[in-house]
């Protein structure tokens, strides 16, 4: 079984489940591997048929089932493994903060369950992207060496615009979770002028992390418009362009951008989590 004694932190669960955790990514790999393969066996599909061949056709119904499959079990067989790993670290924290009170030991355990949420639903889709983000990139350099470089760019803009904006989203978070941490004892007193002020400053924090969510994908769209645009009248320009490969490069095109948008919120749910850790491993 393995040792919850150590502080808990992302890394620090990874360690003591690592085996079942590796099952799961190892299967996200796959399923996203295949995900990845299915615009570019769309487009050669297209260019079979309209020359009359059907074994790309086949080719793509075959992975497709296969991708089904792998699908399902993946997402049987994480709800079970995530579910066990929240329970273990919810017996510990509650465990180890006997003498906290309550108000701060219930909203410790919430905030214990988002590094598990993290886990099983923020990293497979960061796996996903990244997958993504390789295949795009190898096909679209294939089709042409500048398209290659608009990709880069993209991705390095993008980061750009989020970490102009790190310290926002840690100070916006530590002001929620700390309020979060009063709310039982707030409940417990029964003061209809405190339970809503309680509310109006979650409400608040809330809206200061959004408005700063929006202003950063706004600026990210910018970048992912003139990425598409640049992408799709350069792809038409090619020689030798098919109804297939214009197709491909437009699906990856939108894959790419879609996909490297989780790196600015990876890295948001990162400065939220870096405080949660902070703060469930603090006496305090």
């Amino acid at each position: 079984m393995p040792n919850l004694t150590r502080p808990i932190t992302l890394f620090s669960i990874i360690r003591d489940f690592r085996g079942r955790i590796a099952v799961t990514w190892l299967i996200v790999l796959v399923e996203n591997f295949l995900i990845a393969l299915i615009p570019l066996l769309i487009g050669l599909s297209i260019d079979g048929l309209l020359n009359g061949q059907k074994e790309e056709l086949w080719l793509l119904a075959g992975v497709l089932v296969i991708l089904g499959v792998v699908a399902v079990s993946r997402r049987i067989y994480d709800t079970r493994v995530y579910g066990m790993i929240r329970v273990r670290l919810g017996s510990q924290l509650t465990t180890e903060r006997q003498s906290m009170e309550v108000s701060k030991r219930s909203a410790r355990l919430d905030m214990a369950r988002e590094l598990v949420d993290f886990l099983e639903n923020e990293v497979p889709e960061l796996i996903t992207a990244t997958i993504q983000i390789i295949v795009s990139f190898v096909v679209l350099i294939i089709f042409h060496i500048r398209l290659g470089i608009a990709s880069i760019a993209v991705v390095v803009g993008m980061v750009l615009v989020y970490s102009c904006f790190h310290r926002s989203f840690f100070r916006f978070n530590a002001a929620l979770n700390a309020q979060k941490e009063k709310q039982v004892a707030i409940l417990d007193t029964g003061k209809r002028r405190g339970i809503f002020g309680h509310l109006s400053l979650l409400r608040r924090h809330e809206v200061s992390i959004s408005d700063t969510e929006a202003i950063v994908y706004g600026g990210i769209f910018m970048f992912q418009i003139a990425f598409i645009i640049y992408n799709l009248n350069l792809g038409a320009q090619l020689s030798d362009i098919t109804a297939g490969k214009i197709f491909s490069i437009a699906t990856y095109s939108w894959e790419y951008v879609e996909a490297a948008l989780a790196l600015p919120m990876a890295l948001q749910a990162w400065s939220r989590l870096s405080e949660i850790t902070d703060r469930i491993n603090s006496e305090d």
